[in-house]
């Protein structure tokens, strides 16, 4: 207990549960409460939103061209601590993995079905919206906000000698105000714990419903108990060995099999279609990225935007403080440069290459009527994955091994938001070589898993998702004010 911040781990565990029990025994009405808040801060926020996200982007870029790109984090002799390929791994596992399983398939033909400016009758117009939505809400926006937000933990980290704490990002008047610092590390821990247990316990269902539609096994709430308890005891033993032993070895199998499972969909799959499709899909995301980044549906009476795009963007936000700070927990010695090229335009391909492969080949099975892919989607878009194996060989297998997959990438975001909540509770900077105190990381493994469990057998799931969002919109904000202070820190760098 020596070097964990007291009142950081138990005002945290304390307003932990509390948020949980409000939520659960209110399940209803805390749903419409923070539906209806979402809605509001949609209405007359969404412009401030759209805003920031793409200022991020294109401040993210910029910094690739500047005096600054060749400034290395943990200074001039730093050496990167991970080989580029387990970096890749670590980040994409935490950062976005399971959010590609589900909806890789799903999100394109649910475009085609609800985006309101889709044209009747235009297949190659409405296609390849659809793909370019899910590229926008997945892509390059996301992942400027990760990278910005890492580099700022990073800098102040490795180069400042600082805390791996969102407080030390707002300068000394912040970090020195003690009442205010464990304020605003406490919200983040919030954020990180919420966010990830209501993504475990949605993933759940979602899991159930994958082994329901592959096994015909009846869903029910044992089985669902079983499924977070596995997920959990998994995880608690990956936080249990470590960074090194545990979560490394987890993203390397993570990308194993999601780059098995995508080659057998691109060989087995409509081939050349996919390949003319990635070509044509590209072209159009270049030509509407900038019209679709900042629509706001200013003339259009519909609120599709609200439910997608700005949803999307908050949620990035609210995931900001947690996986930020993972990724520059293993970011040790990479060039500004480097770190941005790594962070923000490698996941950005790879999202690029899996819907393009995984939404095509679902769009080539609508427009040819080779399965009932929409209908399912419409129906329960849990499944959609599994659905897409129906038309292929060896359907059974390719599905257990995406079940497997799914279970370890949930274990990895598991982990990595334990380990996260164990650095924000720390009292100070843990090396680059040690990780945090091994009682912490154990208690929010395990508290993640618990809450899971008590949200789904009371309901809430839902309400505490959209809340996490909500508080995307004040954390933007809070990334601004970082963003200006790692700015003027990297002109005193170089200065000195």
């Amino acid at each position: 207990m020596n070097n964990i911040s007291l009142p950081r781990f138990f005002l945290s565990i304390f307003l932990i549960s509390i948020v949980t029990t409000i939520v659960s025994l209110n399940s209803s009405i805390s749903e419409s409460f923070f539906l209806e808040l979402q809605t509001v801060l949609s209405k007359y926020l969404g412009w401030m939103i759209i805003i920031i996200a793409n200022g991020f982007l294109l401040f993210a870029i910029f910094l690739i061209f500047t005096k600054y790109k060749n400034v290395r984090l943990g200074g001039p002799n730093a050496k990167p601590t991970y080989s580029y390929v387990n970096w890749i791994a670590m980040l994409f596992s935490a950062g976005l993995g399971i959010g590609l399983l589900f909806y890789g398939v799903a999100e394109p033909i649910m475009h085609l079905n609800s985006y309101p400016g889709m044209i009747e009758g235009d297949v190659s117009f409405n296609a390849g919206k659809a793909i370019g939505l899910a590229n926008l809400h997945w892509g390059l926006h996301g992942w400027a906000i990760y990278s910005l937000l890492g580099l700022c933990f990073a800098f102040a980290s490795y180069n400042k000698k600082l805390p791996f704490r969102v407080s030390s990002l707002l300068g000394a008047r912040v970090s020195n105000n003690k009442p205010l610092s464990i304020f605003i590390d406490i919200v983040a821990i919030l954020t990180t714990v919420l966010g990830v247990t209501t993504s475990l316990g949605l993933g759940t269902e979602q899991i159930s419903s994958g082994l329901s539609y592959v096994f015909s096994l009846t869903e029910s709430f044992s089985n669902k108990i079983v499924i977070i308890f596995v997920i959990t005891l998994i995880g608690l033993v990956s936080v249990c060995l470590g960074l090194d032993k545990g979560i490394k070895r987890l993203s390397q199998i993570n990308m194993i099999l999601a780059s098995s499972l995508m080659l057998f969909i691109f060989l087995f799959g409509p081939t050349i279609f996919i390949l003319n499709a990635l070509i044509q899909n590209f072209g159009s995301y270049l030509n509407t990225i900038i019209e679709s980044a900042t629509w706001t549906e200013a003339y259009d009476k519909t609120s599709w935007q609200n439910g997608w795009t700005l949803f999307f963007y908050t949620w990035w936000f609210a995931w900001a403080p947690f996986v930020s700070l993972f990724i520059a927990r293993i970011s040790y010695g990479r060039s500004i440069k480097e770190f941005i090229i790594g962070v923000l335009f490698v996941p950005s391909f790879i999202v690029f290459l899996w819907m393009g492969i995984f939404g095509n080949a679902a769009i080539y099975q609508v427009i040819n009527e080779t399965s009932q892919i929409n209908e399912i989607v419409n129906n329960n878009y849990t499944v959609a994955l599994f659905a897409l194996f129906d038309v292929y060989p060896i359907s059974q297998i390719v599905s257990i091994v995406s079940l497997v997959l799914i279970v370890t990438f949930f274990v990895t975001s598991s982990d990595s938001g334990a380990l996260v909540a164990s650095m924000l509770s720390s009292k100070k900077d843990t090396s680059i070589h040690s990780d945090s105190p091994l009682i912490s990381r154990v208690t929010w493994a395990v508290l993640l898993g618990i809450v899971a469990a008590v949200l789904l057998y009371k309901g809430g799931l839902v309400a505490l998702q959209t809340s996490v969002v909500i508080t995307g919109v004040p954390f933007s904000i809070i990334v601004v004010f970082a963003i200006k202070q790692f700015y003027l820190s990297l002109e005193n760098e170089l200065e000195n």
